[in-house]
């Protein structure tokens, strides 16, 4: 049980910074400021749930999980990996500028959601690459890993990029 330290360490270091930062909304992303800003997190955060959903169906093709495809051709699964990365890298300078500009909110149903989620993001990414570096953990762990890092990533995506841009709502908020 001691792999379940560094996600929950994870999770916890992210909330407690987002918590205790004076949030400066004057941050940049890239060069950009405010809207300006949102509309760049909401542009990249989509890109990371493409991202995600695309690690998905490679993580479902490499496990033979996709009717009609047969077994995986083995650059997938080095794609997959490279995608893992790329996807990990896009999050980094989005969730900075949130923690930095925003911190961790716990304001509304929504930025609640988004915040909580965003903290457990990174503690997903850190239980899946244990999982897959742990060979003796059960069957049923890399997948629960992989679908609550995808799970995750779509719940920060719903309720900021979509809330972003569906003009400050997003159905059942």
């Amino acid at each position: 049980m001691l792999w379940a330290l560094p996600p929950i360490a994870a999770v916890v270091g992210v909330y407690w910074f987002g918590r205790a930062h004076t949030p400066d909304l004057a941050t940049s992303l890239f060069g950009a400021r405010y809207g300006e800003a949102q509309q760049l997190k909401a542009e990249l955060g989509t890109a990371l749930l493409g991202l995600a959903l695309i690690q998905l169906l490679l993580a479902l093709w490499l496990y033979g999980r996709l009717p009609g495809l047969g077994a995986a051709p083995r650059p997938v699964g080095r794609i997959h990996r490279l995608g893992g990365l790329a996807a990990f890298l896009l999050s980094l300078p989005i969730a900075r500028h949130c923690l930095v500009a925003y911190g961790v909110q716990l304001t509304d149903a929504r930025t609640t959601l988004h915040s909580l989620s965003a903290c457990f993001l990174y503690g997903a990414f850190v239980a899946k690459v244990i999982v897959v570096r742990h060979r003796r953990l059960p069957g049923w762990a890399l997948p629960v890993a992989g679908g609550a890092l995808v799970l995750a990533i779509a719940l920060v995506w719903y309720t900021a990029a979509l809330w972003y841009v569906n003009d400050s709502h997003a159905p059942g908020f």
